[in-house]
């Protein structure tokens, strides 16, 4: 019997993403290897996503990210909307086996609330569980919803309730990772890149610091709030002030970045992604929050390019301290680290993506993770 799931993206982004998009980014690796292993994919997400699926339900034509700049009585509607679409279909169809979810908060809440007649819920988690404690700390799915978190540390940090509702976490993964261990070697450049949106969780204030005092090259590629581009920043002028991470970026960012020591180039993607990391000295993750997934980490290994990364979230559970990436639990040490990283061998990340961080394995442990869902197997799946 081939299994339907209804893929819940949310109606933020299109799947694929046009740059960055976290969740759907991992949704577009994970549904091809799906409907590879016969999985019939019905996509929840915008209009505008050309992901190739079985079927599509849609509310809004486009992606609606450019509306979380208004205030919060303005734009509180939008997942409600998408959620509400998401119902009527599933109240309108008996065909749908499992509904996977990655829409935060408010679709756990809804898919929860729909009544043990509703069809079972993995709900994947991935982002900081500290930020609802009252819906995390009281979720009662019953039988029929299940989560799931992108690393065990994420989900050790999780309130009691949520982990008597986990079945486990399956890491992400990455295209770059098939066969990463099989490709030439890149010449390395003299840079180091941050890769993700620009924000103080992920440091790029201490990584710009850094990197005057220790004398290495930094490239800074992210989006900063909804700007994807330094020329559209710029031509936001003032208003643009209003967005927190454009604040955090004006204030704490800016004052490092002189167009040569360190650089912010804004939202790169594809090919020259893949260029920019490839030709890196080492990734640096100067995270001040507990990193729940690391997609970031992945790509840069399968791309062979070590990770230099306080050791927070997910850091452990991915790099291999002194083998793919150098660790610490001290922010000033990461620039002495990022010196050291021309130690580490290239070859040694890639062999380490093509073994843990191909979309076949996550989309393998996934198909397991709905089996247990589907048959209310609790116990969750060991770990990676």
């Amino acid at each position: 019997m081939t299994l339907t799931v209804l893929m819940n993206a949310g109606p933020w982004l299109s799947v694929p993403p046009p740059g960055y998009g976290g969740i759907e980014n991992v949704i577009a690796t994970l549904v091809p290897e799906l409907r590879r292993l016969g999985v019939r994919v019905v996509l929840a997400s915008v209009e505008s996503s050309t992901l190739p699926v079985d079927e599509k339900i849609t509310v809004f034509p486009d992606g609606q990210f450019h509306a979380l700049q208004r205030p919060y009585n303005q734009v509180c509607g939008v997942s409600q909307a998408h959620l509400s679409g998401v119902v009527r279909a599933l109240h309108a169809r008996d065909d749908i086996d499992l509904v996977h979810d990655h829409v935060e908060a408010v679709g756990l809440a809804t898919l929860a609330a729909m009544g043990p007649d509703a069809p079972p819920v993995l709900h994947t988690l991935h982002w900081d569980l500290a930020k609802h404690p009252e819906l995390y700390g009281n979720l009662d799915g019953g039988d029929r919803v299940r989560v799931n978190g992108v690393s065990a540390s994420q989900l050790a940090r999780a309130p009691q309730a949520l982990r008597a509702h986990s079945v486990g976490h399956v890491h992400l993964s990455t295209p770059l990772a098939v066969d990463a261990d099989r490709h030439a070697p890149v010449a390395k450049g003299d840079h180091v890149v941050i890769l993700g949106r620009i924000n103080p969780g992920k440091g790029q204030d201490l990584g710009a610091r850094l990197a005057q005092e220790a004398g290495f090259r930094l490239v800074l590629a992210g989006p900063v709030g909804p700007y994807h581009r330094p020329e559209d920043l710029a031509a936001a002028g003032d208003e643009a002030r209003q967005n927190p991470d454009v604040r955090f970026f004006y204030e704490q960012v800016a004052p490092y970045v002189d167009g040569d020591r360190v650089r912010w180039v804004g939202t790169v993607a594809g090919r020259e992604r893949d260029d920019l990391v490839a030709s890196a000295r080492a990734s640096l993750f100067p995270l001040r929050w507990e990193e729940p997934g690391g997609t970031a980490v992945v790509e840069s290994l399968s791309l062979g390019t070590p990770v230099v990364a306080t050791a927070r979230g997910c850091l452990p559970e991915l790099i291999e301290h002194g083998r793919t990436g150098l660790l610490t639990g001290d922010e000033q040490e990461l620039g002495d680290l990022v010196l050291a990283a021309g130690g580490l061998e290239p070859a040694e990340c890639r062999r380490e993506a093509a073994r843990r961080f191909t979309p076949a394995r996550m989309a393998q442990r996934y198909v397991e993770l709905y089996d247990r869902v589907r048959t209310g197997a609790a116990k969750p799946l060991q770990p990676a």
